[in-house]
């Protein structure tokens, strides 16, 4: 028999019930997809592999050969505790050339009277890094400009470094900014000071903190605060490798992972300063040692323009503290 709706009108003819009668009808036809012949092996398209763009960096690691040690837990080869003893030793070296005898643009800027154009070239040093091969310098020196100038350098071709900061995609944000800061502060060297009643080590915390520049990170900051230190320009207390605020690709943070078996960030710092206090250097060489040792085993150290060789006698000893 015609069903009615509520609107007195045949189901089928009306434009609202008629609509709700083919959502809930059990005998709607539902478009089904056919059936694969029995036997018959379904065949997926390939997956297009996504690249992130992060490259990990995996540090080398030689045989086991049942090396341990308190001051690097993390350690089980006495090859790989050689190595690192050589870079302490090197690191620790470069640090007294440039108190001592800085030399090429460190030098520089240790003879510099205009404590602003020095601090500027020594922002420039550790922005650009001086090359690994040939004339260390040779990149930075035609990129320089005067701090009075008010001039930015040329980016235009500019040989860097391998721990440069510079970044073509981000071009000159870091130096744009980084005279900003100090200019708003009264000038670079009153910048990295800060106030009169800072200790050494919170003069060092709050520049690196107030360093978070575009693009210069942890490396440039660090190097930065200690050439400031060792030629003279501010007194610090590079106390710590800041750790912390280093990338997931920092050679020198996965190093210091592994070396002292630990990722926490407090045990982590306190375990740095324990090693460098148990081989007698400063914890600032731990930077560059740790840098030169996460490379290949093969691979030239990287100097950052030091001119200084090994110290027999000051491995010797790094190597006998750690047990070797």
């Amino acid at each position: 028999m015609p069903t009615f709706c509520r609107h007195n009108r045949l189901v089928e003819n009306c434009p609202i019930c008629s609509k709700k009668e083919q959502v809930s009808s059990p005998t709607r036809s539902v478009a089904r997809r056919p059936s694969r012949p029995a036997g018959s092996t379904a065949v997926r398209a390939p997956r297009k592999s996504v690249s992130s763009g992060m490259t990990v960096r995996r540090v080398q690691r030689a045989p086991d050969d049942g090396y341990e040690h308190d001051l690097i837990p993390g350690l089980r080869s006495s090859v790989d505790a050689g190595r690192l003893a050589d870079e302490l030793a090197f690191s620790a070296a470069r640090l007294r050339e440039l108190s001592d005898a800085p030399p090429g643009l460190y030098g520089e800027v240790a003879g510099m009277g205009d404590r602003e154009e020095a601090a500027w070239l020594t922002f420039l040093i550790a922005f650009f890094s001086p090359l690994d091969a040939g004339d260390p310098w040779v990149g930075i020196a035609a990129a320089r400009t005067t701090w009075a100038s008010g001039e930015l350098p040329d980016l235009e071709g500019v040989q860097t470094g391998p721990r440069t900061a510079f970044d073509p995609k981000r071009g000159a944000a870091a130096l744009v900014a980084y005279r900003a800061w100090a200019e708003r502060l009264g000038g670079q060297i009153p910048a990295l000071a800060g106030e009169e009643t800072w200790t050494l080590q919170h003069r060092y915390d709050r520049a690196f903190e107030r360093l978070g520049l575009p693009g210069f990170g942890r490396p440039q900051r660090m190097e930065f605060l200690i050439l400031a230190h060792r030629l003279g320009l501010v007194e610090l207390d590079p106390w710590t490798m800041h750790l912390a605020a280093a990338t997931p690709t920092d050679p020198v943070a996965l190093s210091a992972k592994r070396l002292l078996g630990i990722g926490d960030p407090v045990l982590l710092q306190r375990r740095q300063r324990e090693l460098a206090h148990g081989v007698d250097v400063p914890v600032e060489s731990l930077d560059l040692a740790l840098y030169n040792w996460a490379a290949p085993a093969d691979a030239e150290r990287y100097t950052a323009g030091a001119t200084v060789a090994l110290d027999a006698g000051e491995r010797d000893r790094i190597a006998r503290a750690l047990g070797l």
